[in-house]
């Protein structure tokens, strides 16, 4: 997943980024709402962390402009404001959850992931598709019961595929979802991680899941559907 984090604290979102970064989340960034109005516009984020009071303009206007222009992403609120009315304003504002600063990030992390999840429609709980099992909650996968060691970008890919499981995916989006601004993705970095993804799900004895939909992506495909018209092929198309 991708996620925007507004916070004006730099201490604190400097602190969130690495966090979710390091649970294995493509990251952006900004200081005030303006710029952070602006991302939310022209990237199509999973997430948003929205800090209520922030410079430039105020996380709640914020949302509101966001709302109106049909910005899809999911939206959790931060602050300090803890009233019941303060509560009612943000969620009738336009925000899905709403977080009282302090918080533990444990807590941030896994109202993160039920976002993301409720976003896409997809339940709390191990994925499974066949013998293959990806778990959103521990960062993790397996087939048969046996843990695959993937590389953090190898492991957000396959979590996006299993989150939109037998729907086709582009490679821009995968690229937009799996990747931040920090990054520097190359013309064929999509197609060289499921290379190396499927390398990997073929070693552990789990092949044919992730297919190749020619001119539209990539698929993860339910084993109890008959997989017609897809291309299972290691390599990338042609």
């Amino acid at each position: 997943m991708r996620i925007l984090i507004v916070e004006d604290s730099a201490v604190l979102r400097d602190s969130l980024a690495l966090g979710l970064r390091e649970a294995g989340y493509a990251v952006d960034v900004a200081a005030d709402g303006k710029r952070g109005l602006l991302h939310a516009q022209t990237t199509d984020y999973d997430v948003i962390i929205l800090d209520w009071m922030l410079p430039e303009m105020d996380g709640l206007t914020a949302l509101g402009r966001m709302r109106t222009k049909k910005v899809g992403a999911a939206v959790l609120m931060l602050t300090a404001r803890d009233s019941i009315d303060d509560r009612v304003q943000g969620l009738a504002g336009g925000a899905d959850d709403y977080l009282v600063k302090p918080f533990a990030f444990r807590e941030l992390l896994a109202r993160v992931q039920a976002l993301g999840r409720r976003r896409l429609g997809t339940r709390a709980g191990v994925l499974r598709f066949g013998p293959l099992e990806v778990d959103p909650g521990a960062q993790s996968a397996g087939v048969n019961g046996k843990r695959i060691e993937l590389p953090r970008r190898e492991y957000a890919l396959l979590e996006y595929l299993a989150l939109r499981a037998g729907k086709p995916v582009s490679r821009a989006e995968l690229e937009e979802h799996i990747y931040d601004d920090r990054s520097q993705v190359l013309s064929n970095a999509i197609d060289s991680a499921v290379y190396a993804l499927r390398s990997a799900l073929d070693a552990a004895g789990c092949k044919g899941l992730i297919q190749t939909r020619r001119k539209v992506g990539y698929v993860l495909r339910d084993p109890g559907s008959d997989g017609h018209s897809a291309s299972s092929g290691n390599g990338p198309d042609q």
